[in-house]
């Protein structure tokens, strides 16, 4: 079926005056002529496009007021994103819009929403309401677990990691196929152990179900079971939420597809907003499929094109556009804009990494004198090793910068062991928690434990077992097993909030931590001290749980590389960890084949994803826009090389693109 397209860009919707005067918001005027088309569209399946910088987040929030002003009730509308950081956003310039009804509005992680539908509607499919969440660390222990008690982790013999494992089953699941099919196309080195492997994946599931347990990629693929098997809950849910709206549509997977489908099987009122071009995340189960097929999905959808951008001056849009311009599929649009600017992007050719290195330091330095301060610079790359040579160049010139992606503040021990205290008390047969904890205690090996969980689980109050097997405890366990038991039943008595758990919790558990990390427990207890702040907003232990599994807090105060406490500070970033940002000035180092696309992507999918890096890299750029790479480059298996420009640049047209080489004599 051919695409139904509106294509606004010139030409303003005629509208009776009568209709605008029964909506408090001027709609016509403070929207342009394609957001318009999209905020006032009402009834039936609507894909918007929206190209970098065009205001897709505007478009969202005045649907958002169009539809309660209209008469909607908040409640029937759902408005699914992924972070909670944007739905709240979203919900919050929506109540100004139209006062406190938008708070009613149901918004969140699909993630969020699928916990809260569980844990109301999961008792079908054999849930509980206090289900625990594994996040993939704990998804990875209980593999391990599993793999040592199958004889599968000896010394003698080879098998694939724990983290290898719950990765082809969390992906097998992400793109709804069979593990053996998983194994057989992205994982095909783990064909010999393939056998192991699917009975592995058998008695995981097995434990997870057995113990209250979802894995993070369950809560998905639990709420499509549930839909799909009982037509009543899937009735009922269609029917609660009238209007469906999802955020970044080019970044779902094919379970989350599948959800929006059945959850809008009675009316088929859904509005997907995103980018083709934006597509950059399938080694997260992103399928750029979803987007590209939703007319085919929901025929007769109508497709509005947002391509005013109000980002960047038109010379970086130029290039982005013919960047993306040569992608084999996509649907086609031109980024135009009104802001003024003659500037040109640079394409940089420096004669080698570390010359690079200095052209890039040295233009940072003349732009703040330019009066441009660091925390509106940026310098991205594919993969964040590209940046060390940049980072010991900066700082030999003291400049301060921060280097985000990598870190994850809630896998670290610490802050998993002060956790896994807490989920016991939610969930008392969580074994994942219960080994940790128990296995904290000293003289308590991991047998011991293991051989303990199952009691403990079984009985109402596990205080006071532990308090028992702390009077039969050898080897000097029994003290730490009797403070673990006062800890327990301190936790589980009358009502406290999640604060005075922490505090309790850590109390308990700070001289456990100093002796267990002796070298490095001072930062150890600032993150600590970071997390029970988190903490103070929450009323609920079992929501604050769900939170830190769902949407962890990603940095510790020491998890980021900084160079230096000043606020002002310039940001080193990978594309991926740049997406949905923007700076003044952005610079691209490492534009160069061999790097950019990278040796491993050899595939024509992948080489598309690549092409869409490039556009998302380049639409960061608001004012100046800086590509360089170095013609003569190191490579592991020849020495050094002859650098060439990447393949997405080189056939830019020489008019929208500035060139200089820089040469030794022009070293600063």
């Amino acid at each position: 079926m051919a695409d139904k397209v509106i294509y606004l860009r010139e030409k303003p919707v005629s509208l009776s005056p009568a209709d605008e005067r029964n909506f408090k918001i001027k709609y016509a005027e403070l929207l342009n002529p394609a957001q318009f088309a999209a905020v006032t569209h009402r009834e039936g399946p609507l894909l918007v496009v929206a190209g970098a910088g065009s205001g897709k987040t505007r478009t969202l929030i005045y649907r958002v007021a169009r539809l309660i002003e209209s008469g909607v009730p908040p409640g029937a509308i759902l408005l699914l994103t992924f972070t909670r950081r944007a739905a709240q956003e979203m919900l919050r310039r929506a109540e100004q819009l139209v006062g406190d009804r938008a708070g009613a509005v149901a918004g969140g992680t699909f993630h969020s929403f699928a916990n809260n539908v569980l844990r109301r509607m999961g008792a079908p499919i054999g849930l509980k309401p206090n289900f625990t969440i594994l996040d993939r660390s704990d998804m990875e222990d209980v593999v391990n677990l599993l793999r040592t008690r199958m004889g599968l982790a000896s010394r003698e013999r080879r098998f694939p990691k724990k983290s290898t494992i719950a990765e082809a089953i969390s992906m097998a699941r992400n793109k709804r196929r069979a593990l053996e099919e998983e194994i057989e196309i992205d994982f095909p080195h783990l064909g010999e152990h393939q056998a192991e492997i699917l009975e592995l994946a058998k008695n995981y599931e097995s434990y997870k179900r057995e113990r209250g347990l979802l894995d993070y990629d369950d809560l998905l693929y639990r709420l499509a079971e549930l839909l799909e098997q009982y037509e009543n809950v899937r009735r009922r849910l269609s029917d609660g939420y009238r209007y469906i709206m999802i955020d970044e549509y080019q970044d779902t997977n094919l379970i989350q597809a599948e959800l929006v489908r059945l959850l809008a099987m009675n009316h088929r009122n859904v509005m997907a907003v995103g980018d083709d071009a934006q597509s950059i995340y399938s080694f997260r189960g992103a399928n750029f499929r979803n987007i590209m097929d939703f007319p085919a999905i929901f025929p007769g959808a109508k497709i509005v094109k947002l391509e005013q951008n109000y980002r960047s001056i038109q010379g970086i849009l130029d290039v982005a556009n013919d960047v993306i311009s040569r992608a084999g599929e996509k649907y086609t649009k031109a980024l135009f804009t009104q802001r003024e600017g003659g500037f040109r992007p640079f394409l940089v050719r420096a004669q080698d990494e570390h010359m690079q290195s200095r052209f890039v330091a040295q233009r940072i330095l003349e732009l703040r004198e330019e009066g441009v301060e660091l925390g509106e610079i940026a310098v991205l790359f594919r993969s964040s090793f590209h940046s060390f040579d940049l980072e010991l160049e900066l700082q030999r010139r003291d400049i301060p910068f921060i280097k985000r992606g990598g870190f994850k503040f809630i896998e670290t021990a610490h802050i998993k062991d002060v956790l896994a205290h807490l989920r016991v008390i939610a969930n008392p047969a969580d074994a994942v928690s219960w080994l940790r904890v128990l296995t904290l205690v000293k003289g308590i090996g991991h047998r011991t434990a293991e051989r303990a969980i199952d009691a403990l689980i079984a009985v109402d109050d596990p205080a006071a077992a532990i308090a028992k097997l702390a009077d039969k405890a050898r080897g000097g366990a029994d003290g730490g097993l009797k403070r673990l038991a006062a800890l327990l039943a301190e936790l589980r008595s009358g009502e406290k909030r999640p604060p005075e758990q922490i505090a309790m919790t850590l109390e308990y558990y700070l001289p456990v931590m100093r002796e267990a990390y002796a070298d490095d427990y001072p930062k150890r207890e600032r993150d600590l001290e970071h997390f029970q702040n988190l903490t103070e907003r929450y009323k609920s232990l079992e929501q604050m749980l769900a939170d830190m599994a769902l949407e962890p807090p990603n940095d510790s105060l020491d998890g980021m590389l900084a160079t230096d406490s000043d606020d002002e500070r310039l940001t080193l970033s990978t594309i991926h960890s740049a997406k949905g940002l923007e700076w003044k000035v952005v610079f691209l180092i490492w534009a160069a084949d061999g790097r950019f696309p990278g040796p491993q992507s050899v595939g024509d999918d992948e080489i598309e994803e690549e092409r869409r890096l490039m556009y998302v890299a380049s639409t960061r750029a608001r004012d100046e826009l800086y590509l360089s790479y170095p013609i003569h480059m190191f490579d592991r298996s020849f020495g050094f090389v002859m650098g060439r420009v990447s393949r997405f640049l080189e056939d830019v047209p020489a008019e929208l693109l500035q060139t200089a080489t820089l040469q030794e004599s022009e070293e600063p």
